[in-house]
Formats: structure tokens, C-alpha cells, sequence
């Protein structure tokens, strides 16, 4: 059970002034005078005040001290008011500036070398011993604990900002999924919505299978939106979402750019295998990215896609050709170096797992993306495997 603060420091209070007055009681077996009504009145004054150390420790400290001068004159045990003066001197060195609590403990050491004087019974070695160890252990413990205090809130700083970041990192990552949704299903839409226009009225067949295909398209885009900003919610919803897009649904985003025009083949080398999660999904965003490029910038070329399985490496590419003489069919540099968030989004993806990517015109005519992604930790630490 937490306690807050004020009242920890209300119920020290409390109870240092009680131990002080049943201490007290005992002066007259110690060889004191026995305490009367001024020397309680001083014993509850030395503690009580203990209840707001932490809200004003210098003034604690001056009032603790100088009931505690006036309780000795007195011909008062010292022991009893002893209590305040060190727990104000321990909350000013935990609080305060060194300096501020150096000079308080000389303060304590002074005051404490007065009740030896004061007190005809001293022996003063002793006091001298104990007015020298007792400020300094108090000022060293009172350090420790203002320095674990600080380390605790530079932690919890450092915390919030890596909290902060990583709320960054989910955005940006969640930036990019809906990027590469909205962008390759409204390539497709825009496509077939041109398509059927065209044909509406010479190729009504035609015209029905684009407008077929533009409601799948914006049905799976409305679905995959819905799914991602499910993320966004704050509140707890116990309904599993859909399963991110993976290389099984490569062949979906074929047909899909198939039906705007493009000539689409797949290849597949390697035995296929399930891989992690994240590494199906940054492959298959890849693929769409590159795909999307395509369609929007040059549909009539035809595009081959390649998905090599090698033991320790997955290597996807996407690489379109030349459809007629005059016609290279890449993608323009505005495309490349125009600060757009699809082709930054494929080499932040690669990089985030370890993996490579290249894209870029190729020499012979065309665009080329070529993505190599490590499937096991010996891929990571440097080994190439014998098919890859």
C-alpha cells in the first residue's frame, strides 16, 4: 500500500515525538533532571515540526536546533531532543545543495559541542567524537539518498523517452502500412475505374469484370484500414484481428495488377516454408510497392516477380521489362529521389530486418527492386547459403 509523502512525514513526526517523550520519562534514572512541563513542551516543540522537513528543511533544521540549545539549557537529558536536530539534518543533505548542508552539519556539530559544555556530566571527548561522526554519516547517507533520487528520475525520464519513441516508431511504421494499402489499392481502382469507362458500352463484359474487380479491390482495402487503425484504439478489444498479408497472398496481388493491364508472372525457387511474420510482411509489402510503381508508371510492360527460398536467405525481386522498341518501361527518377514514402518505405522495411535492397534502372532496359531478407541467425551473422 503506497503512502503519500505528507502524511509519511506527519506519522515520523508523530512518532519520533512520542519516543522523545517516553524517553523522557527516564531522565531521572540517567542521572538528569527529571522532565516537567517546559522540558515535554520543548521534547513535542523538537519533533513535531518534523511533519514539514521536506517541505521546508532549512527551517526545520534552525527550529529543530534551537529547541534543542533551549532544551539543553534547561538542565535537560540531551539525548530526548536529539531526534530532530538529526533526521533535519539528514532531509537538508538529501534535498539541499552541498555547500547548504555542509554548513548545516557544522551548525549540528556545534550545537552538539554546547550540550557538552552545558552539560557538567559530559565527558568531552566523547562529545567531541560524537559531534564530528554523527553530522558527517548523516550528510553522507543524506547524499546517497539524493543521489539515488535523481538517478531515479533521470530513469524515469529516460523512460518516457523511449516510451515516446517507440509511440514514434509504431506510427511510422503504421504510416507506411497505410501508405502501401491506400497507394496499390487505388492504383488498382483508378486502373479498372478508367477501364471500364473506356469499354462500358463496346465490351459490357469487360466493363462488369473491372467493376468486379474494383469492388474486391476497395472491400480487402477498407478491411486492411480497418485492421490497422484498430491499432490506434485505446480501448481493450478482445476480438483477434486478421492476419497480416503474407508471400500466400503474392498471388491475390498478381491477379489484382493482371486485371489493370499488366502482364504479372511468378516465379518460385526453393522449396516454399512458413518464415516470421515480420519477414513475410516486409517482402510482400515490397512486392506491392513495386508492383504499384508499375502499374502507375509503366503499365505495359510486363513484370516478373521471383521469390527465391535459399536455407538461410529469402530473395524477392521484381523486374520489369521493355513491352516495344522506344519504350524502356522503368520508373522515372521523379520516383526515386522525389522524397515519396513508397520506395523510402521499402529500404526502412530491409534495414529493419537485417536485410538488403536494391532498385534501380537496369542496363539493359527496365526497373529492377531485389530484396534480400536473412531467415536464420546464420544468415545474420554472415553466411551465404550454397542455392543463394
Amino acid at each position: 500500500m503506497r503512502i503519500r509523502p505528507q502524511f509519511a512525514d506527519a506519522l515520523m513526526a508523530v512518532v519520533l515525538t512520542c519516543v522523545s517523550v517516553v524517553l523522557g520519562k527516564e531522565s531521572a534514572q540517567q542521572g538528569w533532571s527529571p522532565l516537567d512541563g517546559r522540558g515535554y513542551a520543548l521534547a513535542v516543540l523538537a519533533g513535531l515540526p518534523l511533519a514539514f522537513r521536506v517541505r521546508a528543511p532549512l527551517a526545520v533544521l534552525l527550529w529543530s536546533h534551537l529547541v534543542f540549545v533551549l532544551y539543553v539549557a534547561g538542565g535537560y537529558w540531551p539525548v530526548v531532543a536529539t531526534f530532530g536536530p538529526m533526521l533535519s539534518l539528514y532531509t537538508v543533505a538529501s534535498l539541499c545543495r552541498p555547500r547548504t548542508a555542509a554548513i548545516c552539519a557544522f551548525a549540528m556539530a556545534g550545537a552538539w559541542v554546547y550540550a557538552g559544555v552545558a552539560s557538567p556530566r559530559a565527558q568531552m571527548a566523547s562529545v567531541v567524537a560524537q559531534a564530528l561522526v554523527f553530522p558527517l554519516v548523516l550528510l553522507r547517507f543524506g547524499v546517497l539518498a539524493r543521489r539515488s533520487t535523481e538517478l531515479a528520475r533521470q530513469l524515469r525520464r529516460e523512460q518516457a523517452e523511449r516510451a515516446r519513441q517507440e509511440v514514434a516508431a509504431e506510427r511510422g511504421r503504421i504510416a507506411r502500412e497505410l501508405h502501401d494499402v491506400v497507394a496499390h489499392h487505388m492504383s488498382v481502382i483508378s486502373v479498372q475505374a478508367g477501364l471500364a469507362g473506356f469499354v462500358f458500352a463496346s465490351d459490357p463484359a469487360t466493363a462488369r469484370a473491372a467493376l468486379s474487380t474494383i469492388s474486391g479491390t476497395s472491400a480487402e482495402a477498407l478491411e486492411e484500414l480497418r485492421r490497422m487503425l484498430q491499432v490506434l484504439r485505446e480501448a481493450d478489444d478482445q476480438v483477434p484481428g486478421a492476419p497480416m498479408p503474407g508471400l500466400a497472398r503474392v498471388g491475390e496481388l498478381a491477379e489484382r495488377i493482371r486485371a489493370g493491364g499488366v502482364d504479372v508472372t511468378l516465379r518460385t525457387l526453393g522449396t516454399p516454408r512458413p518464415l516470421a511474420p515480420g519477414v513475410e510482411l516486409c517482402a510482400y509489402r515490397v512486392v506491392q510497392e513495386a508492383l504499384t510503381n508499375v502499374l502507375k508508371h509503366a503499365p505495359d510492360s510486363p513484370v516478373v516477380v521471383q521469390m527465391d527460398y535459399g536455407t538461410h536467405r529469402l530473395t524477392v525481386s521484381v523486374v520489369n521489362g521493355c513491352a516495344r522498341p522506344g519504350r524502356q518501361g522503368e520508373i522515372p527518377d521523379r520516383v526515386r529521389t522525389g522524397g515519396g514514402h513508397g520506395l523510402i518505405g521499402m529500404r526502412e522495411r530491409a534495414k529493419l530486418y537485417g536485410g538488403s535492397i536494391s532498385i534501380g534502372p537496369r542496363s539493359g532496359g527496365g526497373f529492377a527492386v531485389t530484396l534480400a531478407l536473412p531467415t536464420s541467425a546464420g544468415a545474420l551473422s554472415g553466411e551465404e547459403d550454397a542455392s543463394g
